[in-house]
């Protein structure tokens, strides 16, 4: 497939690559030069935690999380 270079440096790219492989806006690259004119894009891993606050964020409502008995970590 075919695209431009945006007069910011910006490459898109296409539609059908974003849906085959679920790219959403904010993915982070690491772009490596491979040779002249020859670029090569990896979709960097996400944090073992991305997504955590938007997944607890999500809970039906206040009080689903209920505190747990355990013995204090202050004299540690």
């Amino acid at each position: 497939m075919k695209t431009t270079v945006s007069t910011k440096g910006q490459i898109v790219l296409p539609a059908e690559f974003r849906r085959r492989d679920a790219i959403e806006a904010g993915q982070a690259f690491e772009v490596e030069r491979v040779g002249r004119g020859e670029y090569r894009l990896v979709r960097c891993k996400p944090r073992p935690n991305q997504g955590l606050v938007d997944w607890l964020l999500a809970c039906p409502g206040k009080g689903y999380f209920v505190a747990i008995e355990s013995e204090s970590t202050d004299t540690l």
